[in-house]
């Protein structure tokens, strides 16, 4: 998404991918495109990608199976109630459109529900898109204005110098060579702390994995997003009747084999936790399972904008989930910062000096919150 919205501002860029385009996290997420329940720092940066999401196909003039029938959070006690309330606050302060419903209007409205649901938020402006078709199709759209993007080439180290910088590469046949660039983005993912480090700055990450599964194709009886408020379950129906389901917590997956799976008794819980919310669910067959590599940092908030430490260095990684909805504001401001120095997107929260920060100030940094992030159920 970068390199589309630099060719747009007429910069040249190339991207290198080590596997191939949306090969890792960012074809294996849940596909929601979610503004109800975002943290209030996020939120700006998420209204400003959803507008550009409804624009999304007309600009890249093909499908990603950009969807519109809104998300339905879900309370099943009373402290969810109360996240529900604080959650509408939060969102109508933005000036978004929350409608909060009770038991027996719920019950009406979403007649699938199980009696285990007390309340429920909705949201018409929340999405979703098919995270298999996205980057695909902005690599082709980057392409037609003359993006180069290279798969199969590995940034194995980099300097930085008074000519910018040197990158050192290795393709896919073992072949080792140097390019040398104005700008370097890093867009590593989980992977991004290396990079970071390169140029004597911390991004402390942490490898999860969200965990994903998909029924056999079912009658229609679901148009919006249904998420339970605390994460636990959420599912959605494809075109095709197929059920897409996903529930935390994440799952500890290995970053530097990248092979992981869903393990069986994680499925169970999922599955479990579906039924107790839709019971009809139980009757239909589950065919397929699937994870990804995410980047997670303590505070759930992506790294995004200049480095701290060298001139032409920007961060743009631990996304902690959130990358599909941020993606394509988080791609305009580093395109503008990159091609005129400032952006006006909002942007400053998620600055990699915070990191720092918290370090003089004492403060435990991400390996000693895995658990409690992995524990978590938002």
């Amino acid at each position: 998404m970068i390199a589309w919205q630099l060719r747009l501002l007429g910069r040249r860029v190339l991207v290198l991918e080590r596997g191939q385009v949306g090969g890792e996290s960012s074809g294996v997420s849940f596909g929601s495109l979610r503004l109800q329940g975002q943290h209030e720092a996020e939120l700006p940066l998420a209204l400003s990608a959803q507008a550009l999401w409804e624009g999304m196909e007309a600009a890249l003039g093909e499908s990603v199976e950009f969807v519109q029938h809104g998300h339905v959070h879900l309370a099943l006690s009373d402290e969810h109630a109360a996240r529900l309330e604080h959650n509408a606050e939060v969102a109508r302060a933005h000036g978004m459109q929350v409608t909060l419903l009770g038991r027996a209007a719920t019950l009406a409205r979403w007649t699938f529900l199980g009696e285990a649901v007390r309340a429920s938020s909705f949201s018409a402006r929340d999405a979703v898109a098919n995270p298999r078709l996205v980057a695909p199709a902005v690599a082709r759209a980057a392409r037609r204005l003359g993006a180069k993007i290279r798969e199969g080439v590995e940034l194995v180290a980099s300097t930085h110098g008074g000519s910018g910088f040197t990158l050192h590469c290795r393709a896919a046949d073992a072949r080792d060579f140097v390019i040398e660039a104005d700008v370097l983005v890093n867009a590593a993912g989980a992977w991004c702390g290396a990079p970071a480090a390169w140029f004597n700055e911390t991004i402390p990450v942490f490898a999860a994995g969200p965990a994903e599964l998909v029924t056999e194709p079912i009658p229609r009886f679901a148009e919006p997003v249904m998420h339970v408020v605390d994460g636990s379950v959420l599912f959605r129906q494809t075109a095709r009747g197929n059920l897409v389901i996903g529930g935390h917590p994440r799952m500890k997956v290995d970053a530097e084999t990248r092979r992981t799976r869903v393990p069986s008794d994680k499925i169970l819980t999922n599955l479990s936790r579906l039924v107790s919310v839709a019971p009809h669910l139980g009757d239909y067959h589950l065919i397929r399972s699937w994870t990804g590599i995410e980047g997670y940092v303590e505070d759930m908030r992506p790294v995004l904008g200049p480095s701290a430490t060298t001139p032409g260095l920007f961060h743009a990684c631990a996304f902690s989930g959130h990358g599909l909805q941020l993606g394509p504001a988080a791609a305009q401001a580093l395109a503008e910062l990159i091609a005129h120095g400032a952006t006006s997107l909002p942007i400053a929260p998620f600055g990699i000096g915070r990191f720092a920060a918290a370090a003089q100030a004492g403060t435990r940094m991400a390996e000693e919150f895995q658990d409690d992030l992995l524990q978590a159920r938002s």
